[in-house]
């Protein structure tokens, strides 16, 4: 879940269940279990994976789900036309395209449809199921439609697809890997319900059964406690699923530590970095920093704040910080975000840009832009979590930091609902956020530019940095990875000076596994690859 454009406050709404008795579907540590024949033999082993995790889920069908614990799921049951190996975003690879080419003028990516996939009853991966699967997630409406917005998907020919758009989208082969765009058998889908419009009657279906062609299917599935996934027998692939059966489990974090140190589950994905530091025995701790960014706002407009609208007090703020202090609240894994843009795409800002404080910077910067003795209020929600890190530590940590430089910070902490509404509205005066990428392109954040939402939500009108919006303009048109990679770099050090967005930390991305468990990489759009897992 991450508070930004399309899927704000899913995860707050929903507490996880805990799951402490015994499962109707029994796992042992080492993953696997062994099923008797009729005659007293004994058959291969069955080998069956549990996943603990905190659900954000609302349905398994992939032109409706934009949640975290939906997009592992529709990440397993379901292909795209294009994917990412492992945990590298910084490269589009083929997946149910065997190849694509993006024009010079980046309006047309042309796709050619491999001939040999086919979905899990057997019938072939065509064209025409990838024009009508598209076409849905865009017409539907539904919370994912915005990754194809200005999109026309045509067929040119038997095993070609055109995507084309009005402006240059050099960002569209970022967007295909996103499994809300996974491809229907649409034979299938269209006898149950689905039309590729606002009529679109297939969820309930497509929440009890598979119509992918995917390593898994859909077994069962619970909103609220437990996904079974079950292996495809008919799967296409060259590496088939090593375990026969995967179970998601939703299950609160302190529950997920007990459950993975006494072998009931394999996989735990949602401890903190102080839950995984008691950790032992026979396990695995993967941290890597997450995709997610915490940042500071200073709104910009002048009405809700005079303060924080002042540049030179921005730059107080900015240089007053104590970054290293956050990094310790934050656990072991978690980095110093130097920008906006998180460190594992392309166009992010390297390591020694980052702010560094300076108190005497700071002062000298308070002074200098005449506002005495400021207080101010800084607005965060107060139950929410990021990779299992609360913002009211953070927050304390940032108002004592200020304190010695001259500034008086007032914590508001409030429930979700309504500091999301100051947030959205742009009411907040200083503001504590995170956002997490739609897509793992350095074009979602654009939308931190002036006159565009986030900047919004900050009081940055357009207008208000024309120099940084034609860098903005830019880059968004800017082909090549080489050349968009320095046209991001060149955003996000000027999003830095203008001192609007002050990026403070990336926090870690904890998983726990049994040491049975190999394979796992960490991925910011679908957590993890559960076909990878061996």
């Amino acid at each position: 879940m991450a508070i930004r454009s399309r899927r704000p406050g899913a995860k707050a709404a929903l507490l996880p269940v805990l799951l402490t008795g015994a499962l109707a579907l029994a796992a042992c540590s080492s993953g696997g279990s062994s099923t008797t024949s009729q005659n007293g033999g004994t058959t291969a082993a069955a080998k069956t994976l549990v996943i603990d995790t905190s659900f954000d889920l609302k349905t398994a069908d992939p032109g409706r789900t934009y949640e975290p614990t939906g997009l592992i799921i529709g990440k397993a049951a379901y292909e795209t036309l294009l994917t990412f190996e492992g945990s590298d975003v910084t490269k589009p690879v083929p997946a149910l395209a065997e190849s694509f080419e993006l024009s010079a003028d980046g309006k047309v990516l042309t796709l050619k449809l491999r001939q040999d996939a086919t979905f899990a009853d057997g019938s072939p991966v065509t064209a025409d199921d990838v024009v009508f699967s598209l076409n849905r997630v865009r017409d539907m409406k539904g919370t994912p439609s915005f990754l194809l917005d200005g999109v026309e998907v045509a067929k040119s020919g038997a095993e070609t697809i055109t995507l084309t758009s009005k402006n240059a989208n050099p960002a569209l082969p970022y967007i295909l890997p996103n499994p809300a765009l996974g491809i229907l058998n649409s034979k299938l889908a269209k006898e149950h319900g689905a039309t590729a419009d606002t009529g679109d009657k297939a969820e309930q279906y497509l929440n009890s059964a598979s119509a992918g062609s995917g390593p898994y299917t859909i077994e069962s599935f619970n909103v609220s406690s437990q996904v079974v996934l079950k292996a495809n027998a008919k799967y296409w692939g060259a590496t088939k699923p090593v375990y026969d059966k995967v179970v998601l489990r939703n299950v609160e974090a302190a529950t997920q530590k007990l459950n993975i140190s006494r072998g009931d589950s394999q996989v735990a994905l949602n401890l903190s970095g102080d839950q995984v530091t008691g950790i032992t025995g026979d396990l695995q701790i993967k941290k890597t920093p997450a995709a997610n960014v915490i940042f500071l706002l200073a709104n910009q407009n002048p009405s809700v704040s005079k303060v924080t609208s002042n540049p030179k007090f921005a730059e107080a703020v900015r240089k007053g910080v104590d970054y290293a202090g956050l990094l310790e609240l934050a656990g072991e894994g978690s980095v110093q975000a130097p920008g906006i843009i998180p460190s594992m795409l392309l166009g992010s800002l390297p390591p020694d840009q980052a702010a560094k404080r300076d108190v005497e910077g700071a002062k000298a910067a308070l002074k200098e832009s005449g506002v005495a003795n400021p207080t101010v209020k800084l607005e965060y929600p107060s139950e929410l979590t990021v990779n299992g890190l609360s913002f009211q530590p953070l927050a304390e940590r940032i108002q004592a930091n200020l304190k010695e430089v001259g500034i008086t910070v007032e914590l508001a902490p409030a429930p979700i609902t309504t500091a999301l509404d100051n947030y959205r509205n742009g009411k907040e005066e200083l503001g504590l956020w995170y956002w997490g990428p739609d897509y793992p392109d350095p074009s979602d954040y654009l939308a931190f530019l002036p006159g565009k939402l986030v900047g919004l939500r900050a009081g940055w009108k357009a207008g208000a940095d024309k120099e940084l919006e034609a860098a903005g303009a830019k880059a968004a048109t800017t082909i090549g990875d080489e050349a968009r990679k320095q046209a991001y770099v060149d955003v996000q050090t000027k999003l830095n000076a203008a001192g609007t967005f002050i990026p403070l930390i990336q926090p870690s991305q904890n998983i726990v596994t049994a040491k049975s468990v190999t394979g796992l990489e960490f991925h910011p759009v679908w957590t993890v690859d559960v076909a990878d897992l061996k």
